[in-house]
């Protein structure tokens, strides 16, 4: 496009076009022998081919967070689905260990998914096949104790079943002492206390959580009630005409809830947005990255707090397309009118898989 063209566009539009340039394959040997003599061959190739589409929006996404983060920004990172099961721990932890992640929101499901990588790796299985198995196949899973995720079996007898004494007792104690604690400091003293150990087949730095807590970043865990370690400590709770038999009985006080977390939120986007700006990338949908995200606007509307820092930029992944009648991947704009994002705010939606997507986004904030 010839600068006669672009001058007959508007300059709001006119900022948002990207000129071709000449094309960076048509080298001696085609694109793999240049990669091949590159320091950091995976982002090369990325910003060779990602050009268009998706593609082009995961390569834009990562290069944005990349300068974002040299220049000194820092990084919420929200996780929905399955993700933990699905070994987002392997680029996550790493990235947490670089410095480039200051918090985690995460649903119930994903944190303590990441837990039971970390006790259970080698007893996990997979059937790429799944969409083929029959309602009594299944049926046979689950008597096996086997529970699917998608493509992945989670052994439930090596992982739940062995974390689950070590966090009712500590439910027990904080309730003898009069004590509350949010949901991921009870599950941190595993480490801390050394009550679990890695899989024989796993490797501990493929673990997030345990990434976050020897770096101490913060975790948020929105709704952990819906989690399986969640309804396990509601029927601790539970006082109804079918409660457990034996003593087993736990009060609810012992457990933050939502409200602390949403709390703690106030004070630490205060405090790291000062002298810093954040960003929010949103790997899936629903509470993980809906709730952290709410802080910006109810700082501003709720507590009246002046200069309040817009959230820097939202980039989410996720394949459900906006308000179609399931979750309604809202976009950037839509997110300005609830003032969650500025007009100056970055942001973009990659309509994708968080699976194929987000790897990329990896390589190059870790220059592999």
């Amino acid at each position: 496009m010839n600068k006669s063209t672009l001058s007959k566009l508007s300059p709001g539009l006119r900022k948002h076009i990207i000129t071709e340039t000449k094309s960076k394959t048509n080298r001696t040997g085609g694109i793999h022998a240049h990669v091949s003599k590159t320091k950091h061959p995976v982002s090369t190739y990325a910003m060779e081919t990602l050009q268009h589409l998706n593609g082009g929006s995961t390569l834009h996404s990562a290069l944005w967070l990349k300068s974002h983060l040299d220049n000194g920004g820092k990084l919420v990172v929200t996780l929905a689905g399955a993700l933990s099961s699905f070994q987002i721990g392997v680029m996550l932890a790493e990235l947490i260990r670089q410095g480039k992640v200051h918090l985690v929101s995460a649903t119930g499901a994903n944190h303590e998914e990441s837990y039971y990588r970390y006790v259970a790796h080698s007893h996990y299985a997979y059937i790429p096949r799944y969409t083929e198995l029959t309602p009594s196949q299944e049926a046979e899973l689950r008597d096996a104790g086997l529970r699917r995720i998608t493509d992945t079996f989670l052994p439930e007898d090596e992982s739940v079943r062995i974390m689950e004494p070590h966090l009712l007792k500590m439910w027990k104690d904080a309730e003898k002492k009069e004590e509350s604690y949010f949901p991921h400091e009870y599950f941190r003293r595993l480490f801390k206390n050394k009550l679990i150990k890695p899989d024989t087949g796993a490797n501990p730095h493929d673990c997030w959580t345990f990434a976050a807590y020897e770096k101490n970043i913060p975790i948020v865990v929105p709704g952990f009630e819906d989690s399986t370690m969640g309804n396990i400590f509601a029927s601790y709770v539970y006082s109804g005409p079918h409660k457990k038999k034996g003593d087993t009985s736990v009060s609810g006080s012992v457990m933050k809830t939502g409200l602390d977390y949403f709390g703690m939120l106030y004070d630490w986007y205060q405090k790291e947005s000062a002298d810093a700006p954040i960003a929010f990338l949103q790997l899936g949908g629903g509470i993980a990255a809906d709730f952290p995200i709410c802080v910006v606007p109810s700082l501003k509307h709720d507590l009246k707090v002046k200069k309040v820092r817009d959230w820097a930029g939202f980039i989410e992944i996720g394949s459900s397309p906006m308000s179609y009648g399931s979750y309604s991947g809202a976009g950037g704009k839509e997110k300005i009118t609830w003032d969650k994002l500025s007009t100056e705010s970055y942001f973009q939606i990659i309509q994708s898989d968080v699976t194929v997507a987000f790897p990329w986004i990896a390589a190059v904030l870790l220059e592999l």
